[in-house]
């Protein structure tokens, strides 16, 4: 069998993982083996030629540029003052503060980019507050945890950065493909948890109330934040910029911003240099046992295969989305969301091209899925992050997110029915 290489690469792949070989080693080495095997000493030239064609591709050279905005805004407090405007205008409603949180995340999410950093930095600020004024901490935090599905949603965002490298799709298109469902999403599970809320007032009561000129006063400093959000997604949009020179100009914003507005000084900068450093270099790692891994696979043909099999069992399209999207769902509870990406995409991607089905909307649909695997147990790394930070019993915590999953799903339903939800602001970009 042509493919068989493919196959084996593929288990040998998935046997490293389970007993605890990190993934860049996981990929690269059966690749290399088998390539070797395959193909011959020769395969060691078109290790070193592939790993340089990939990492010198354009789509990559956003990635460095976002993780240094995000550590750049982890130095300041641009989170605190979100929580704290939401709080002041949602208070009064049952459930407010959660509420407020989500939309937190929601703004964070437009500058940060991954799930991670929204829920941290959110959550440290409103967790005190939960606890002030009585609300169930499974429910508040439950929430907060799937509220973190908004971070690479709405963009910038790590995770559509990494789609890009396997698929032939506009980042800019896929960006502002995000903005509308985002929207909708936080609109949703903020609505759940004041619908809750209402019902069950011992989940979390109101918070109490503020005068008009308290909430406008709340206001003052966000345009600093709206200033950051614009520089990137606006001059996408307007089609003023690339994405890669979009990054740019966030992160010359967001230093202007932290110079002048929050006492950002050269210990910060250089705090956050060297963390944006670090997180870059762990991923190139990935990503070269990826780009091998990636060759490998797709000369066996085995996306090919794949591709063909969909194609002569005569399945619908939205019926192949919505298997896909199962698999994913599934494959969510064991691996992190990386190792799922530079799994599957290799192999599907072909699928979906010869289905003829929109990348942006695919793509969209993959990130969504994505992130509700970080929140599914046994894997599910945002429910560390939420168990290791707040101190909550995972049980707790789950019951706490089961309603707000349910949400997630009936999300996730409503843009493979609706794929206008997704496509329609990308139709009207400009340039």
């Amino acid at each position: 069998m042509e493919f068989l290489p493919g196959i084996i690469c593929l288990g040998i792949m998935i046997l490293l993982m389970l007993i605890g070989i990190p993934i860049a080693f996981s990929m690269l080495v059966p690749a290399l083996a088998i390539g070797i095997v395959t193909y011959g000493p020769p395969v060691m030239d078109l290790l070193g030629r592939t790993t340089f064609a990939f990492l010198f591709r354009d789509a990559l050279a956003p990635l460095p540029l976002f993780f240094l905005l995000a550590c750049i805004i982890a130095e300041t407090t641009v989170g605190d003052e979100l929580f704290n405007a939401a709080s002041k205008w949602l208070s009064r409603l049952p459930g407010g503060l959660v509420a407020a949180s989500i939309l937190g995340e929601a703004a964070m999410a437009a500058i940060v980019g991954h799930s991670g950093g929204c829920i941290i930095t959110v959550g440290k600020i409103a967790a005190p507050q939960y606890e002030k004024h009585g609300y169930n901490r499974g429910f508040a935090l439950g929430a907060l945890c799937c509220g973190g599905v908004l971070g690479p949603l709405i963009p910038p965002s790590t995770t559509m950065i990494v789609l890009t490298l396997f698929a032939e799709v506009s980042l800019g298109r896929l960006f502002i493909g995000g903005i509308i469902p985002g929207v909708l999403l936080a609109i949703m599970l903020a609505s759940t948890a004041v619908v809750m809320a209402w019902f069950n007032p011992r989940l979390g009561p109101p918070a109490g109330s503020y005068t008009w000129r308290e909430r406008f006063a709340s206001l003052k400093r966000l345009w600093l934040v709206a200033l950051i959000i614009f520089s990137i997604l606006g001059v996408i949009y307007f089609g003023i910029a690339t994405t890669t020179e979009a990054a740019g100009f966030g992160c010359v914003a967001a230093l202007i911003v932290a110079v002048a507005a929050y006492k950002f000084r050269l210990q910060h900068l250089r705090r956050a240099l060297f963390e944006a450093a670090l997180i870059t270099g762990m991923l190139i790692l990935v990503i070269i046992g990826a780009s091998f891994f990636t060759y490998i696979v797709g000369s066996s043909g085995l996306g090919k295969q794949l591709a063909n099999a969909v194609l002569d069992m005569g399945l619908s399209p939205i019926l192949f989305v919505i298997g896909i999207n199962i698999l994913y769902l599934i494959l969510g509870c064991f691996m992190d969301t990386m190792t799922i990406l530079l799994l599957t995409l290799p192999i599907f991607i072909p699928a979906v091209v010869a289905l003829d089905l929109n990348l942006v909307w695919f793509g969209i649909l993959v990130v969504v899925n994505m992130q509700i695997g970080l929140i599914t147990p046994p894997l599910g790394l945002d429910l560390y992050i939420m168990k290791n930070t707040f101190g909550i019993p995972t049980g707790q915590l789950i019951k706490g997110i089961i309603p707000f999953f349910i949400t997630l799903i009936i999300f996730l339903a409503i843009l493979v029915a609706f794929p206008q939800i997704t496509l329609w602001l990308p139709d009207m970009m400009k340039g």
